[in-house]
């Protein structure tokens, strides 16, 4: 009777021991784990505190980890997913030999946890460690629950064309409601978005629709499992309908730049195809760019009237083709008078633009050649006074004069700020301008040249007449001669001195 008593001492002191040492997720049953596909997941088994403690007392214990994954039905084998030895060998099932691992350092610490990377969506189901250290053997249990934000079509997602996200969960209650949140803000339905049985359809996605989206789904059994996606959208950079605006004779660039890299959806080198029609002609151009670039712009080295309308840039992605079509309008100023411009003449300067908005403005400004003054005057309506008006686009200047002369500026602005500008070059047929003469030029106009030749002219016939009259009465004979007879010394300084005096006057 004594050892009857014994022996169940002994055997319930065993179950209280054994039950104070029960790894973590037997005690309180099966754990469930959520993880979304594509993620990680983490399957927890801890090793309680206290046998932790004896393992490091122990070290001499050999410890090993087999986890087993239990088949869909209860009449199916559970299989080896992981298996670790004590002496540190490992067996791995081949369907997920690269994505199962356990730590070598925290094995040592007590912490025999799964670890799943990615996860895929037949991972979902009970997974079973058994942990056995010396001779004994312990347990637990965990449930993995897979969750998935599925794209159709699949990524890239394109701008513009429909998208529907669905979301799904392998809990087996009954789904009483899917909500759906962007960027932490629920999504109300409007017209661009429409809520389904576990999906959202968005009608013609954008890029403002990019960013992390959130469901939740919420079962009979008020089980709550949620997962939240980062969804990029192919697109274009800008606004929708860009219009660039080029002065006429000067180059422009059309923009048409992706909203993400081609190699962050696996293309390699992408190339953008431009189309415009013009004169019933279409004309098309190819560029082509690697993965480093997301930007294929159109150079237009000089554009014209003729060259203003729409251009279309299709980018093939795939099996898709994005498209983006860019205006270009071109400023131009066309004088009112068609042939050479005088001085005192009426002129009319009209400043147009090819595919007008509607909202467009214009400013006409005197870029002036003073090199200290690079600010140039202003006219607006405001100020264009005295003889000159405006009205809208038109520069109206009612007699020309040479304060007119220089390059005059058009300047278009809408409601973002400046769009373009365009110059005209104003100048007056026969209109001189020169700089003043100065005394070292030695330039001298053919009138003055003259004028100068007849005043010294004179001087020298009133020196003749001077010395004619000085001439002594005892030589009559020499009267005709002193005229033309070179004087002496004296009488040359004489008469240089007189002659400067007489040019001076």
């Amino acid at each position: 009777m004594r050892l009857v008593s014994l022996v169940l001492l002994l055997t319930f002191t065993l179950l209280v021991f054994s039950a104070g040492n029960i790894l973590a997720g037997a005690a309180a049953g099966e754990q469930k784990v959520w993880a979304r596909e594509g993620s990680s997941a983490v399957l927890p088994c801890y090793l309680s505190p206290r046998k932790q403690g004896r393992i490091w007392k122990q070290p001499s214990d050999w410890t090993s980890v087999l986890w087993k994954r239990h088949g869909g039905s209860a009449h199916q084998e559970p299989h080896v997913v992981l298996e670790v030895e004590y002496t540190g060998l490992r067996k791995t099932a081949l369907p997920m030999r690269p994505r199962v691992s356990v730590q070598d350092s925290a094995l040592r610490s007590g912490n025999f946890s799964l670890r799943i990377d990615p996860v895929r969506s037949g991972d979902a189901g009970l997974y079973e460690a058994q942990v056995t250290y010396s001779t004994e053997v312990q347990s637990c249990q965990v449930e993995l629950g897979i969750v998935t934000v599925t794209l159709s079509p699949p990524s890239p997602v394109v701008e513009g064309e429909p998208l529907l996200m669905s979301c799904n969960s392998s809990h087996r209650a009954r789904l009483v409601e899917t909500r759906w949140f962007h960027n932490g803000h629920p999504v109300p339905t409007a017209k661009n978005f429409y809520s389904l049985h576990r999906a959202l359809s968005i009608l013609q996605p954008s890029m403002s629709d990019s960013g992390s989206w959130h469901c939740q789904l919420r079962y009979s059994d008020n089980v709550v499992v949620s997962a939240t996606h980062d969804l990029q959208i192919l697109g274009f950079d800008g606004p929708t309908n860009p219009v660039v605006y080029a002065a006429a004779g000067s180059a422009a660039d059309l923009p048409c730049t992706l909203s993400y890299l081609p190699s962050a959806f696996g293309i390699n080198v992408v190339a953008a195809h431009w189309s415009h029609l013009a004169g019933g002609h279409l004309q098309d151009w190819v560029i082509s760019q690697n993965q480093s670039s997301r930007s294929f712009p159109l150079h237009l080295p000089a554009v014209g009237p003729g060259d203003a309308g729409r251009y279309s840039c299709a980018v093939p992605v795939g099996s898709k083709t994005m498209r983006r079509d860019v205006t270009l309008a071109v400023v131009t100023v066309t004088p009112g008078i068609p042939g050479p411009i005088s001085e005192g003449s009426h002129l009319l300067l009209i400043c147009s633009v090819t595919h007008l908005q509607g909202h467009e403005r214009f400013q006409w400004k005197l870029l002036s050649s003073d090199p200290t003054n690079k600010k140039g005057a202003m006219f607006t309506s405001h100020n264009l006074k005295d003889h000159r008006s405006q009205t809208g686009p038109n520069l109206d200047i009612p007699q020309v004069s040479q304060k007119d002369v220089g390059i005059w500026e058009c300047s278009v602005y809408g409601p973002e700020g400046r769009l373009g500008a365009v110059e005209y070059g104003l100048q007056i047929t026969g209109a001189q301008v020169s700089s003043p003469p100065t005394i070292f030029s030695g330039q001298v106009t053919f009138g003055l040249t003259v004028t100068l030749f007849f005043l010294l002219m004179v001087c020298v016939l009133a020196l003749a007449l001077q010395k004619r009259a000085r001439l002594p009465a005892s030589y009559p004979a020499l009267e005709g001669i002193v005229a033309v007879a070179v004087p002496n010394k004296k009488d040359v300084e004489e008469s240089q001195k007189e002659t400067i005096q007489q040019t001076e006057c």
